[in-house]
């Protein structure tokens, strides 16, 4: 009885140091088997006459008791603070208690090992590539380095947690995990975030924007049968209705029906014009035909030029980008010389791609004034984000070149949209290729946030600075 009550003992510490901590591997308690064979009849009395000697003829009970494993420096009733239950035989009267260490003496403590975790910030842009498809990638990186990848719950957190049997795994598997992420951030992850030099603020330009999209789509969204069909209709009403003065006359003929019986009807043939109609035209073609719809085009509200372009995954690198636009502020006025910028708006112009198979079409930028200011300025910005290393190497190679975007096949929308998307342009640039768009002042640079938008409808501003000290004193 003694014997029995020990291997359940210490059958259940076993079972509870597993599930408490799942790096800990336990063997079976082998011990136990020369004592708990099936049909080994004389062992058991031999325990029951055991269990009489030590307890006389009191009945027992079981009462739980906290015991904890720990780590190889601790007690081994410790186990990372986490409780775990075992039974301690007792007495009916409460006053003798037999020790779970003197029912077996060649039972030996269980000791774990310690656990040691690390919490890494990563962004939760990249939590799709750390996991991989169907946690293929997160589950290979468990396997390997013997840890365990922790995902927060809530979507407003942004950390992993990795936890392990020892610092070397849990270090090992953040930096696998951190060539995921680099590998991702090269060529995988699209750009978040940008510096921005808004123009949507001019409602005049705004007005153009409209009216440029209404004269590619607005008219040509209906199909020309469709318009032919209508006007053809009602002026066949109209002409019947007027017994065919109006009608291109043919060969006289016409049939009279006279009633002679019930059951007979003669027919003659009398003189009334015939009518003849023109063939249709063929259809006339459609926007749609060249790839375009309304998708495609910048949305007016969105208007503006590009300065650089980031990959910010995570708070801590957008809190960077923001201190570093606020902290130039005045080396841009002193780039602009203190004085307002204007710019103008002309014309239109491709980028990857001929007219026939274009990708982007832009409104091409000139300084007002020619006298690179402008350029100095957005220099300026550049170079303090490359050197807070907020800028990937490949975007800090290219050459600025300051434009306006009109129509963007990326933005495509619906079963059309491919890898190198395109659209026919020949036929908006035969129309609106000497475009004058207007002057217009550039008031301040945005660090903005892609696909997030203000209430104004532009994009959601993280930080912001003036581009002139006038600026700056009326927002104030």
């Amino acid at each position: 009885m003694i014997a029995c009550s020990s291997r359940s003992l210490f059958f259940g510490v076993d079972c509870a140091l597993k599930y408490a901590n799942p790096y800990l591997k336990s063997n079976p308690l082998t011990y136990f088997e020369s004592i708990s064979g099936v049909g080994k009849d004389s062992a058991r009395m031999d325990r029951n006459k055991k269990l009489k000697s030590a307890v006389g003829t009191r009945q027992c009970q079981w009462r739980p008791v906290s015991v904890s494993a720990s780590n190889s420096q601790g007690s081994a009733n410790e186990l990372d603070g986490d409780t775990i239950k075992v039974a301690q035989v007792v007495t009916d009267n409460c006053d003798s208690t037999i020790s779970a260490g003197v029912l077996d003496d060649t039972v030996k403590p269980i000791i774990s090992s310690e656990k040691h975790s690390l919490s890494l910030e990563v962004g939760a842009s990249l939590f799709r590539f750390i996991k991989g498809k169907e946690g293929s990638t997160q589950k290979k990186i468990e396997e390997e380095m013997g840890v365990k990848i922790v995902f927060p719950s809530s979507k407003k957190e942004e950390s992993i947690v990795i936890e392990g049997i020892s610092t070397d795994c849990v270090t090992r598997a953040s930096e696998k995990i951190q060539a995921v992420m680099d590998e991702a951030i090269e060529s995988s992850l699209d750009y978040s975030h940008f510096v921005s030099l808004p123009l949507a603020i001019h409602p005049e330009l705004i007005d153009k924007l409209i009216n440029f999209q209404n004269s590619i789509l607005g008219n040509n969204d209906v199909s020309a049968d469709e318009n032919l069909e209508s006007s053809d209709s009602i002026e066949d009403t109209s002409d019947i209705e007027n017994k065919g003065q109006e009608l291109i006359k043919g060969r006289d003929v016409a049939v009279e029906l006279k009633v002679e019986d019930e059951k007979h009807v003669k027919v003659g043939l009398t003189s009334i014009p015939l009518v003849s109609y023109p063939p249709k035209p063929s259809r006339l073609p459609n926007a749609s035909d060249f790839g375009i719809d309304k998708s495609i085009f910048i949305k007016p509200t969105t208007f503006h030029l590009t300065v650089i372009m980031l990959k910010l995954w995570n708070k801590e690198r957008v809190n960077a980008a923001s201190g570093v636009l606020k902290s130039i502020s005045s080396k841009v006025i002193d780039a602009l010389d203190n004085q307002p910028i204007f710019i103008r708006l002309k014309g239109l112009d491709t980028m990857r791609g001929s007219l026939s198979r274009a990708r982007v079409l832009y409104a091409p930028v000139e300084e007002i004034g020619s006298e690179g200011r402008l350029l100095r300025a957005c220099q300026v910005i550049i170079n303090a984000f490359v050197e807070a290393g907020l800028v990937l190497e490949k975007d800090a190679k290219q050459k600025l070149k300051l434009h306006a975007t009109v129509m963007n096949a990326r933005h495509r929308k619906g079963k059309r949209r491919r890898k190198n998307d395109s659209f026919d342009a020949r036929g908006i640039f035969k129309q609106f290729g000497s475009e004058d768009w207007g002057e217009y002042l550039i008031c301040e640079a945005h660090l903005s946030q892609r696909f997030v938008y203000d209430e104004n409808g532009f994009y959601h501003c993280c930080a912001s600075i003036p581009f002139s000290w006038k600026r700056r004193t009326q927002a104030d």
